[in-house]
């Protein structure tokens, strides 16, 4: 017989499979010897009050053996050679999830992707921290896997309604993750695991006949009578069929390219501050409500804040418990922060990208004449503004954060995870005072609620702007097709219509979808 249960215990309980049949035992009133096994198929972490609990929904085998069954069916990917193609420009979760769901239509993709395979990209994404260097085709933001590739791997989304997440997990674990990430509420990969299982996605890609070109960049659409025929690349290479536009929030050579094209695109509002570091022990001790940390059965703890200034929203993104700063810039001159955590969430510090939202009428009047391309511009601007004051390098402005709020210079900063290295910087003088002041307010409300966040343990680093995208490319939303321009699929982040891995995921599937309908 098989029970499944809803259980409230505490993190040592939940922490092994015999600590549950114990408890099921012993609060349950079921002999251990009868269960045979347990399969945990949801797990939660309730920290809101002083005594933290784990919610658990389980699956308990009475007297028959645990079964091998799967909490997501695999996919069965079939051979699509000689089969009508698409193009789908970009190698991001975008694009490989649209890849993949073309094949399972019965379509072969061909992938062109701008930068380098996942592996080789390593050596380009070192070269940013060590010598400066940033090759703007292969870094944080460009090459397979795009910007999710070396990111914390957060799986975590609200974006329901488009489409089925626990669908995509169940692709990314087929292809390597983790069982977990079907478990938890709040799942993840790990940078030190994604690339792998990106490898593993293009393999399925190449096995059942699709094509993935790397160093292929995409410089031109082919348009004939308002349709998208093909695409040209920076190599001399055409290729043929209908696009799936999945360049990455990053890609502003494509957005220019579209501009020149007339192809209509329309300014975007963004998110736009600075990494927040703490050190992890104290984020523990705040979210956990005790001065002894996470203790040995809780993992690095999480915190999410939002509040609107002076009526923006002023919010933590893109959370790292566990993790480090790294630099992001996708060409020289820029100077970008981001984060990131390895699967084990393990270092000794947590970062949070801390933004302020921003819509166009918000920017200075210089910025209008700009016209669609507007947020770019700005964007572009803060990140060379940030370049300069760190003297043209990589080595991040950076501020405690209490002086950062009181107004005053930080003549030292506490040790960083940022591998380029900090140095003392007045982001307090030197951020747009609309983007500054909001980020001050913001901090001391997050305090009232959360006492002990802001502190001078912690240090602002500049700048984070790359939240989303500066520009929305339209779309019909029944066909998803551009509303002029036929056979042009804008897809994920860089088309402004999805915000992480499994959104953008999601959205690559209907594009696929919506393409393979034009089709019959």
């Amino acid at each position: 017989m098989i029970e499944e249960l809803q259980i409230r215990v505490n993190p040592r309980t939940a922490h092994t499979q015999d600590g549950i049949i114990h408890y099921l035992a012993s609060e349950r009133g079921m002999a251990a010897s009868r269960i045979k096994g347990v399969r945990v198929l949801k797990r939660s972490i309730d920290a809101r009050q002083r005594n933290v609990m784990v919610n658990l929904t389980v699956r308990v085998y009475l007297d028959e053996p645990m079964k091998n069954d799967y909490l997501v069916a695999p996919i069965g990917y079939k051979k699509v050679d000689g089969k009508r193609q698409a193009i789908v420009v970009g190698a991001g979760p975008g694009g490989l999830f649209a890849a993949l769901r073309l094949i399972e239509l019965g379509i072969k993709p061909i992938v062109l992707e701008r930068g380098k395979n996942v592996k080789d990209r390593r050596v380009d994404v070192a070269r940013i921290s060590r010598e400066g260097i940033v090759d703007p085709d292969s870094n944080y933001s460009f090459g397979e896997g795009g910007a999710g590739a070396y990111s914390d791997g957060k799986l975590y989304t609200r974006s329901k309604k488009r489409g089925s997440v626990q669908r995509i997990l169940g692709i990314l674990h087929q292809h390597g993750a983790l069982e977990d990430i079907l478990v938890d509420a709040h799942p993840h990969i790990g940078s030190d695991k994604l690339p792998r299982i990106i490898e593993n996605m293009r393999n399925t890609i190449i096995d059942c006949g699709g094509e993935v070109h790397f160093q292929t960049r995409v410089d031109n659409l082919i348009i004939k009578d308002n349709e998208v025929i093909g695409a040209s690349t920076a190599t001399g290479e055409t290729f043929d069929g209908q696009v799936i536009l999945a360049t990455g929030h990053s890609a502003r050579d494509v957005y220019m390219m579209l501009e020149n094209l007339k192809v209509a695109i329309e300014p975007k509002g963004i998110a736009v501050g600075v990494r927040l570091e703490h050190p992890q022990h104290l984020i523990d001790q705040i979210q956990y409500h005790s001065p002894a940390g996470r203790g040995e059965y809780l993992p690095a703890a999480e915190y999410s804040f939002v509040t609107q200034v002076d009526g923006r929203g002023v919010y933590s993104f893109c959370m790292c418990p566990g993790g480090v700063v790294v630099p992001a810039a996708s060409a020289p001159g820029q100077l970008v922060v981001n984060g990131m955590s390895p699967s084990l969430r393990n270092t000794y510090w947590s970062n949070s990208g801390m933004v302020v939202e921003i819509h166009p009428e918000d920017l200075p009047k210089k910025y209008q004449g700009d016209g669609n391309l507007m947020m770019m511009r700005f964007q572009e601007d803060l990140e060379h503004t940030a370049f300069e004051q760190a003297g043209n390098s990589q080595v991040a402005g950076a501020q405690r954060m209490k002086d950062f709020v009181d107004g005053k210079p930080s003549k030292t900063i506490p040790p960083s995870s940022f591998p380029a290295g900090v140095q003392p910087s007045r982001l307090d003088q030197w951020l747009p005072p609309f983007i500054g002041n909001r980020l001050r307010k913001g901090f001391k409300q997050f305090d009232r609620t959360r006492h002990g966040f802001l502190t001078n343990e912690a240090i602002v680093i500049g700048v984070e702007t790359r939240t989303s995208s500066p520009v929305r490319i339209p779309r019909d939303n029944d066909n998803l097709q551009h509303p002029v321009i036929k056979g042009l699929y804008p897809c994920g982040e860089g088309a402004g219509y999805a915000g992480g891995i499994v959104s953008s995921a999601i959205d690559g599937e209907r594009c696929a979808e919506c393409l393979a309908a034009c089709f019959e």
